[in-house]
């Protein structure tokens, strides 16, 4: 028989960011368990709202499946002696076993013959294993934050009031700190406080929402939608698309009620994207569009209750919002009597990190960086480039941004406007700080995506210099989310770039500053980076084996990594690949390691080893262009060319020659048709 499992943890309000992670965690805790302990079930559905976690896993059996187990004892010849009449050894393991030693059998293993007892063990009810786990199960929930209280010993994100533990329709009984499990829950905190029974699970859903309380995330999200669309429609606008606003919004309420606010038309003089952060950093409220995307005076608050009266809750917090308001007015208008260029003198001030100097020495690095790549590949934005790199940090001391970190950019773009620096440099101030999450939007132009991997570049190297390095999920500067955003923007944007050169460019720009050897800074971060591209192209889909062949010998520039890892997955799937490659394998596997020494063609004895030199020559001759071209499929059509001359060679030439001078040779020749090879990938880390 099967039924539904049913778990509700109901606490003091939990941080809206703490709710999914800990539902995945918990979903993948509870499968675990039940897979490795023989217990069947189905599709893991998880709810949640502040005050509850819940978890339903559908068609649990309700008993343990039964199985055979074989308990090893000693080797038989320690068992039994001569006579084949147990030992002590055996009779003891018996006794331990609680058979009679008759009942032993002998079994071979790979270590040799062991007597071993086989015993039928019936299975547990599901009710008993989860009443000896799930305690421990919930004390296992990660959160970034745990807290006990009372006098309690256990912990979890806020303090746990009751938890409903139900297969079918019998409690699952345990404790957690003070709480037993049972088969009571509660309604809305202050709509529908009190108790209820929960009698069948598949009610359990309906029996909340009569209690106003929406369960179901996804019901709540929608509901959430809609009632906002509602409010900004009587505005005859439209609310502003933000997901990241949404996730949290939709965490912080049981049963949501929008209510629709305004605030005063002057305000509309600030940047819009001032009043939008005030609005949802600050206080989570919606933002109003008018139909071609112009910020209206009105905004959308999410409540979680019946509102008695909508206008006195519009009140409240319009009044809140003013204040903020009045604040980002304040520092704009203040902002604007200091230029940037007096604003950038003052990172003079600012300490970027205690070994790495003042934000001022680092724009004067990153600065010269991003020049060092306009003189590469635009040499005609250079100055934008340069007057970009100078600029892009100076609001980072303005009391706008102070008060709103997450404007950053956005200010130095809008002051830059009003100071009438030219568009483009205005534009690269902004976009130097993108990407700011892992796929997120890249910088548009040129001057934007220079600046911004020059910080970045110049961010990573230097914490790599003085020992900073990423350590587990520890990685205070992102230094992952930042190579990953530097890789984004060289591949997407075709940038032919020296990534080791600019390493070692930024390196001599914090000479005196590294606490770790040159050298040793130059490899590592060439390796970081090399790991990042491998898991970000994984993460794109392409093969792992075709992505570790490549970046066996290859990661720089980046631009033609990739063009060659796309390359060979299209060409793996033509027809002679596999007998190629298993080709290049012998080679690669007969050489063992290369042999560092010329091949001489008057050394030649056999026809075979005459033909596969001249194609060779010819190959590596005929494969100057494709290769200088980027035209990789070319250069594989010239590679396959090989694989004839190199079957011949194997079938009519004994590579490994009793005479020296001819084996060496012949491996120095199998050396130069590797390398010829490995300027595509390592051919033999293909699986076929």
């Amino acid at each position: 028989m099967t039924s539904d499992l049913l778990l509700e943890i109901g606490t003091e309000e939990i941080p809206a960011s703490y709710i999914q992670p800990a539902l995945d965690a918990m979903a993948t805790m509870i499968s675990k368990f039940l897979s490795n302990r023989r217990v069947e079930h189905g599709t893991i559905r998880t709810m949640a709202t502040p005050r509850r976690l819940v978890w339903v896993i559908k068609d649990v059996t309700d008993k343990q499946e039964a199985q055979m187990v074989e308990i090893t004892g000693p080797p038989k010849d320690v068992a039994f002696d001569e006579a084949g009449n147990p030992t002590q050894a055996a009779i003891g393991f018996a006794k331990s076993q609680g058979v009679d030693p008759k009942e032993l059998q002998v079994k071979q293993t790979s270590k040799g013959e062991y007597v071993i007892v086989s015993r039928h063990e019936a299975g547990i009810s599901t009710v008993e294993l989860l009443g000896g786990v799930l305690a421990d199960l919930i004390g296992d929930i990660p959160f970034p934050k745990s807290m006990r209280w009372g006098d309690l010993k256990v912990t979890f994100a806020r303090p746990i009031h009751w938890i409903v533990a139900l297969l079918g329709k019998e409690v699952v009984p345990f404790s957690y700190g003070n709480v037993t499990s049972g088969n009571t829950s509660y309604g809305h905190r202050f709509m529908s406080p009190g108790p209820f029974e929960v009698t069948d699970i598949n009610g359990y859903v309906e029996a909340l929402r009569e209690r106003f309380v929406i369960v179901d995330i996804e019901e709540r999200r929608e509901r959430i939608r809609q009632i906002v669309a509602a409010c900004a429609k009587e505005k005859n606008g439209n609310i502003r698309e933000d997901e990241a606003l949404m996730d949290e919004v939709v965490q912080l309420v049981e049963y949501p009620t929008a209510v629709c606010g305004s605030f005063d038309q002057h305000y509309l003089e600030l940047p819009q994207e001032v009043l939008i952060t005030a609005m949802r950093t600050h206080q989570r409220y919606f933002a109003v569009l008018d139909d071609a995307g112009k910020l209206m005076p009105y905004f959308v608050t999410v409540n979680n209750t019946l509102t008695r009266d909508p206008q006195v809750v519009a009140l409240g917090n319009e009044y809140v919002l003013r204040a903020r308001l009045e604040d980002a007015r304040f520092y704009y208008v203040e902002d604007q009597k200091v230029s940037l260029d007096e604003r950038v003198e003052e990172l003079k001030e600012v300490v970027f990190h205690s070994k790495l100097g003042t934000s001022y020495e680092k724009l004067e690095r990153f600065k010269t960086l991003a020049e060092y790549m306009a003189d590469q590949v635009e040499p005609d934005d250079k100055a934008t480039v340069s007057r970009a790199a100078y600029l892009c940090k100076a609001d980072l001391v303005t009391g706008t941004v102070g008060e709103f970190p997450e404007l950053q950019g956005i200010m130095g773009r809008a002051y830059a406007q009003l100071a009438n620096e030219d568009e483009a440099v205005a534009e690269a101030i902004y976009e130097h700080y993108l990407p700011t999450h892992a796929g997120g939007q890249l910088p548009a132009g040129t001057a934007g995506s220079l600046v911004s991997i020059a910080d970045k570049v110049d961010t990573v190297v230097g914490c790599f210099g003085v020992g900073q390095i990423p350590t587990g999920t520890a990685d205070p500067f992102a230094l992952r989310r930042q190579a990953l955003g530097i890789i984004r923007i060289i591949l997407e944007k075709d940038l032919s770039i020296s990534l080791s050169d600019l390493i070692e460019k930024a390196i001599e720009g914090l000479d005196g500053k590294l606490t770790e050897p040159a050298e040793q800074t130059h490899q590592g971060v060439l390796e970081f980076f090399k790991r990042r591209l491998q898991h970000f192209l994984i993460g794109q889909g392409h093969p792992q084996d075709v992505v570790d062949a490549v970046l066996a010998h290859h990661l720089d520039p980046l631009v033609e990594t990739a063009a060659k890892i796309s390359t060979l997955e299209a060409f793996k799937e033509r027809e002679g690949f596999e007998p190629l490659v298993g080709t290049v394998k012998r080679v690669v596997n007969i050489l063992k390691e290369p042999v560092d020494a010329p091949v001489d063609p008057q050394k030649f004895v056999n026809q075979a080893e005459k033909d596969l030199y001249q194609k060779l020559t010819a190959c590596e001759q005929a494969l100057d262009k494709p290769l200088a071209d980027r035209d990789y499929n070319a250069v594989l059509d010239q590679l396959s060319q090989l694989k004839a001359p190199i079957d011949g060679f194997f079938d009519e030439v004994l590579v490994l020659d009793e005479d020296v001078s001819l084996r060496q040779n012949r491996l120095a020749l199998l050396t130069r048709i590797a390398g010829l090879f490995q300027q595509m990938a390592d051919f033999s880390r293909i699986v076929l």
